[in-house]
């Protein structure tokens, strides 16, 4: 018992070294299971830390702050969107686990996120921006994850309305699903059809904040706007059908109008 005390102390003080966070801080990452923990421990500065869960130690992004203020403490990112550097049209073990840069680009890893979401209660927010700098976002009151025996069903309720409308019910009860492993409730696969990455897709979708990332277009001599746009995002043919729509948010900016950045992030009720 002590040996196994001591393996800990060591592996809490080595630990942030081996996982490349250059700045070690000084919390017992063993006793914090989310960023409320984190929070609570002193740190009240935006960035990755780590976290305890039922598979060991993972980085998540803690953001201490939203709109300038923290109000009932901390959100955790488990998405987000902002540049197109990193490819989320991925298999279903990615999502499971998680990839990206945590400074940057991510999915937590929706195991994980089941993992949060069975122990307490949380409640989701949703940060949209468009190309023009117009900020939205939509908040959910409760939001949890199944395990992987139910498909990592979604429950997701209670909508409070920052501007951005609700996108996001129409996925409620949904199971997760990715191009490989197909569990929407569409006659065909969501997620191959519309070049989506892994999500609670019904049939299909109002919201795709895991679909390709469009950039905005290249310059062209528009008028209001064009019968020709040769300079806009390329589209790749799928089956037949040309259908990337780029990460969306319907009942914000429609089902067309790619978003230049979205973040997904939870937030322990106390």
């Amino acid at each position: 018992m002590i040996t196994n005390m001591i393996v800990l102390l060591c592996l809490s003080a080595l630990f942030p070294v081996l996982m490349g966070i250059d700045e070690v801080k000084s919390y017992n990452f063993l006793r914090t299971k989310d960023c409320s923990d984190v929070y609570a421990s002193g740190y009240n500065t935006s960035g990755v830390y780590i976290i305890t869960t039922i598979d060991g130690p993972v980085q998540v992004y803690c953001e201490m702050e939203t709109d300038g203020q923290n109000d009932q403490g901390p959100w955790m990112v488990i998405l987000r969107r902002m540049d197109g550097e990193v490819n989320f049209y991925r298999p279903w073990r990615s999502y499971k686990w998680g990839f990206g840069n945590k400074e940057g680009e991510h999915w937590l890893g929706v195991e994980f996120v089941h993992q949060l979401t069975r122990r307490y209660p949380y409640k989701l927010r949703v940060d949209l921006e468009d190309f023009d700098g117009k900020k939205a976002y939509a908040v959910y009151k409760s939001f949890s994850v199944g395990s992987e025996a139910d498909g990592y069903r979604l429950q997701v309720s209670g909508f409070v309305n920052g501007g951005a409308g609700d996108s996001l019910s129409y996925s409620n009860g949904m199971k997760f699903s990715t191009y490989d492993k197909d569990q929407d409730n569409w006659n065909d696969n969501c997620a191959k059809k519309y070049f989506g990455g892994g999500f609670w897709y019904n049939s299909c979708y109002y919201t795709n904040p895991t679909g390709h990332y469009l950039w905005e277009k290249e310059g062209f001599w528009y008028n209001s706007c064009y019968y020709t746009n040769p300079t806009g995002h390329y589209l790749w043919e799928n089956d037949g059908t040309l259908m990337d729509t780029g990460a969306t948010w319907y009942f914000w900016k429609n089902s067309w109008d790619p978003l230049k950045s979205i973040t997904m992030k939870i937030r322990r009720v106390m």
